[in-house]
């Protein structure tokens, strides 16, 4: 996810054009970071010692992590780390950056670190950004301590990562009393647990989800859209009352979803508003355990 947040923060930095950043992505998907770039994103080495070693490279033929382990800069244990973390999508975006000469190491290094300054997040937080860990993401991002809602929203995101878009990234969320959006697309359910699920936004961005979700590339109407959009809300909190039920000591019964089109308003004594940016568009995922619920 650190992939998505970062560059956007580069484009509005103006650091990166949307150009770069999009040719970025790109050589990103089938793209694997080299060794220097794990490791010194990993803070296992130097900027300096990783350019010393592939330096190195060009007059030795020995790999990277056979020099940086002889010149006492890795372990055994600390090379096989990096190995495993070549798949990384995220180190992958990096390199990227640094090959199409976007960017230097150094810079991408320094832009982190403001990154992390800003949002006044810890060293444990981008660790998880970096791995792409949706339970550890998700709780950096909300603003409650309600544990049922923490886990819904964090089952939310790992379901739409999983079924809809696998660079989904997400922004802080909020509190109101009512949200208002172009349509909207939600589900209750009670029994030991109550609460309602929604998405919503405008249109053309829930169409661009609803898309990414079913795998047609063309869904005409908002009906269909919207449609998919149950459906998906459904398999969410499907697999949410699942794994809630599991131990047998909680009933969890949901109840048929519905939509609703031309700026329908959401009202609840609060409602949790979580920013989704999902198959390029901006969407909100909503959700109110308050009792009352209302749409207009």
């Amino acid at each position: 996810m650190l992939d998505r947040l970062l560059g956007n923060y580069l484009l509005s930095k103006g650091v990166l054009s949307r150009t770069q950043l999009v040719k970025a992505y790109q050589i990103q998907e089938s793209n694997r970071a080299k060794l220097g770039v794990i490791a010194v994103s990993e803070k296992l080495m130097t900027i300096a010692q990783a350019e010393q070693v592939n330096a190195l490279q060009a007059s030795m033929d020995k790999k990277f992590g056979d020099i940086a382990i002889e010149k006492g800069y890795l372990s055994e244990p600390q090379l096989g780390r990096l190995l495993e973390l070549q798949g990384n999508s995220y180190l992958a975006f990096v390199q990227a950056l640094v090959d199409e000469q976007y960017m230097t190491l150094e810079q991408v290094n320094n832009a982190e670190n403001d990154y992390q300054r800003e949002l006044s997040l810890t060293a444990t937080d981008i660790v998880a950004l970096k791995e792409g860990d949706i339970e550890r993401i998700v709780p950096i991002f909300l603003d409650t301590e309600d544990q049922r809602i923490r886990k819904l929203f964090s089952m939310s995101v790992k379901n739409l990562y999983r079924l809809v878009d696998a660079h989904v990234y997400i922004g802080k969320s909020y509190r109101v009393g009512s949200v208002r959006s172009e349509v909207m697309g939600y589900q209750g359910f009670h029994g030991t647990e109550n609460a309602k699920v929604a998405i919503g936004g405008r249109y053309e961005d829930v169409q661009k989800m609803a898309i990414g979700y079913t795998k047609e590339e063309f869904i005409e109407t908002e009906e269909d859209a919207l449609d998919a959009v149950c459906e998906l809300i459904n398999c969410m909190n499907g697999l949410y009352a699942s794994d809630r039920t599991s131990d047998g000591t909680s009933v969890i019964e949901l109840e048929p979803p519905e939509f609703f089109i031309d700026f329908s308003e959401a009202k609840s004594d609060f409602i949790d508003v979580l920013p989704v940016f999902i198959c390029g568009g901006e969407v909100m995922l909503f959700i109110s355990t308050s009792g009352e619920w209302e749409v207009q």
